[in-house]
């Protein structure tokens, strides 16, 4: 063997050798330095968790009365993983569980189905969960119909009946608190990914909307795990853990189940008897709070709907009337979510801003018909001169002029077009100073957050709309080219960017681009009431124990104070009572035995609803009582509601008549609701856990 064979031999000895070692180093690796690792890999493969989920705590109004609670129910429910197995992917043992039920096969389909699924716009109704879990179809199964498809798996592979505790609002006193309270549902696959922190089991449901997500982690309580190892046939071999599920805590709220429901019942009430007088009245809000420290004691939303369809399963028709405009959108929370012009409401803010500006509080001012801005009337209410007034009185009848002529002045003072770089912007600064444009902080979620439309925000419009106003008539609808809009946009493509005058002047009268929520303008009047306190509106206000134990206390907080002086704050307190002595809302509390203050407020819609007609105006109906000593503060708004007097201020009266007891001209104080002011003690719902057991 010459030497370049030798070489070549011992170079491939050195090959093998080092494959070699480096096989056995690995082999070493996996068995000896990583063999816990692996063998806990191994054995996960052959382990299945079998979840017990927790029985979640009830809600509860502030004397113990249950709000949620949770009862036993019998749910048919489809695996996936062995019905998209069959030959027609389930079609057909879909259809005959449809039909054993009395269920549309429509709605038991799209139940069954992945939101991803679906196409979009056609989702309502879906699966949000994952298909590794059995999806229920119906949780109030008729025993008999469930024990057939137990006994005949041949007929229903997939299909199984099981018992599962179902979450149930009961409804009791007539409450329906469907916004508030919220729902739960099945775990989605962000949910499961971790994303939020929060770490779920498969076949645990969470909250998801209202108070029920607000304090999910409290009310779910802890899952038990069973875990077992199987064998490669599935067969159980051994136990290897099995912890006992843990209960979920209680929320306490600082609802009262009887206001809740008279307040509910006052502002379905309001939106007939707008319909009665013509009006569309599509929907409504109210709102009753503690001024003294912001507890809400009764939040309604109108139209409503049933919060037990979601544990049922929504059926497509339901799903979409949810949010049909047709309906009136009931999903939609109206007292949180809906934003409207606040109109007459508003000038509250308005007085204040003129204090701030200087203007004398105790002087007389003219009240004409009309004002002139630039080359546009601007019209008091009904084109009606009142001459020359109070600042109380200008409050108590609702004289818009007033304020034109003050903003207008305001304007100049700053600048008009041309602004001082040291504008006072007293209207918008007051706007501001009653946080406006800030969420009230509501422990509930999904707020929307009101507008202030001040310089700074109409720079940001004009800049995303600059295109479209300047190329109005190629751009917009023709049946939205009247003389009017085609005018404005012109007007709004040279000057957009700036608060003109007619802006300033709408801006006073909460008019224009202004908006608020119904829950942001109960925080308003509830700290003119409370002597300028702004606080952050709660509605839970403990956290207890099945043992009744209190874990924690939610304790409203202050945000701020309102930008007045006790003397401005003490001024509009009194005109906002001459609003109801001798103002607008005199004839709506004639005779009423409880001294109530407030203020009227009926705000102009632009635009046409789905069938071409033209919006009706928004009427509200904003007030505390009583006004000496006040304790509560309640607005009622309802959407194309027509005025306010006639519309939303009966709805306050109605709601007054339930918490003081007043039955016709006289209060009965063994009626009134909270003689010593709402509870602040804690019930003991022991008696209650007993009941949702059952």
């Amino acid at each position: 063997m010459n030497q370049r064979a030798r070489l070549s031999f011992l170079v491939t000895q050195i090959l093998i050798i080092s494959l070699m070692i480096a096989l056995f180093g690995r082999l070493f690796y996996l068995q000896v330095g990583a063999g816990g690792k692996y063998r806990d890999a191994a054995l996960s493969i052959q382990s299945r968790d079998i979840v017990n989920p927790a029985t979640r705590g009830l809600i509860v109004d502030s004397s113990g009365v249950p709000l949620a609670l949770n009862r036993v129910g019998l749910a048919v429910t489809v695996d996936r993983s062995i019905v998209d197995k069959q030959t027609d992917q389930g079609a057909a043992v879909l259809m005959r569980t449809a039909k054993l039920l009395g269920l549309s096969y429509t709605d038991v389909y799209r139940q069954t189905r992945l939101c991803g699924e679906l196409q979009k716009g056609n989702q309502l109704g879906c699966w949000t969960g994952t298909r590794y879990q059995p999806i229920p179809i119906t949780k109030d199964a008729d025993p008999n119909k469930a024990l057939q498809i137990v006994e005949r798996s041949d007929l229903f592979p997939g299909i199984d009946a099981m018992p599962l505790a179902v979450r149930n609002y009961p409804g009791l006193g007539g409450v329906n608190a469907a916004h508030v309270l919220g729902y739960v549902g099945p775990l989605t696959d962000a949910d499961l990914s971790g994303a939020n922190g929060k770490h779920y089991y498969r076949s645990e449901s969470i909250g998801k909307a209202g108070l029920e997500f607000q304090y999910d982690s409290y009310l779910r309580g802890t899952p038990g795990i069973r875990t077992v190892i199987v064998d490669r046939k599935e067969a159980v071999t051994k136990e290897s853990q099995n912890t006992q599920s843990i209960p979920g805590n209680h929320l306490v709220t600082s609802l009262d189940a009887r206001l809740q429901n008279a307040t509910e019942s006052a502002l379905a009430n309001a939106v007939f008897r707008a319909r009665s007088s013509g009006y569309r009245a599509d929907g409504g809000a109210a709102v009753v709070m503690d001024v003294k420290t912001g507890r809400i004691l009764a939040l309604a939303s109108y139209p409503t709907y049933d919060p037990n369809i979601w544990e049922r399963g929504l059926t497509v028709k339901q799903a979409k009337d949810l949010f049909a405009e047709s309906t009136g959108v009931p999903a939609l929370d109206r007292p949180l979510q809906g934003q409207y012009a606040p109109a007459s409401t508003f000038k509250s803010v308005s007085l204040v801003a003129a204090a701030n500006a200087g203007y004398n509080l105790q002087a007389t001012y003219t009240c004409p018909a009309q004002v002139t801005v630039g080359n546009r009337d601007f019209q008091n209410f009904e084109s009606k001169a009142q001459g020359t007034i109070t600042m109380k009185k200008a409050i108590a009848i609702s004289c818009d002029t007033i304020w034109y002529q003050i903003a207008y002045d305001e304007w100049i003072r700053d600048g008009g077009l041309r602004p001082k770089s040291n504008a006072h912007d007293y209207f918008f600064a007051a706007a501001r100073g009653f946080q406006i444009a800030k969420k009230t902080g509501i422990d509930l979620p999904s707020e929307s957050v009101g507008r202030v439309p001040d310089r700074q925000w109409r720079s940001g419009w004009y800049l995303q709309n600059k295109d479209y106003f300047c190329n109005y008539q190629s751009r917009a609808p023709k049946k939205q080219q009247t003389a009017f809009l085609v005018a404005l946009a012109k007007e709004n493509c040279t000057d957009g960017n700036f608060i003109r005058g007619g802006d300033a002047v709408n801006f006073s009268i909460g008019q224009g681009d202004t908006v608020l929520t119904p829950l942001k303008l109960t925080q308003m009047y509830a700290a003119i009431a409370n002597g300028g306190t702004l606080w952050s509106p709660t509605v839970a206000k403990a956290i207890v124990k099945t043992d009744g134990t209190v874990i924690k206390e939610v304790t409203p907080s202050v945000l701020g104070k309102l930008p007045a002086t006790s003397a401005t704050l003490s001024f509009l307190r009194g005109a906002l009572r001459e609003v109801v002595i001798s103002g607008t809302a005199a004839g709506t509390f004639s005779g009423f035995p409880i001294a109530v203050s407030g203020k009227t407020g009926t705000a102009e819609v632009f635009g046409l609803n789905g069938n071409g007609s033209k919006k009706d105006n928004t009427s509200w109906f904003a007030s505390f009582a009583p006004s000496d000593k006040p304790k509560y503060a309640v607005v009622v708004m309802v959407s194309q509601g027509g005025f306010g007097a006639s519309t939303s201020a009966v709805g306050v009266r109605k709601i007054y008549e339930t918490l003081f007891g007043v039955i016709g001209s006289q209060v009965d104080p063994a009626k009134g609701l909270f003689p010593d002011g709402p509870p602040t003690k804690l019930p003991n719902i022991s008696a209650t856990t007993k009941l949702s057991e059952k």
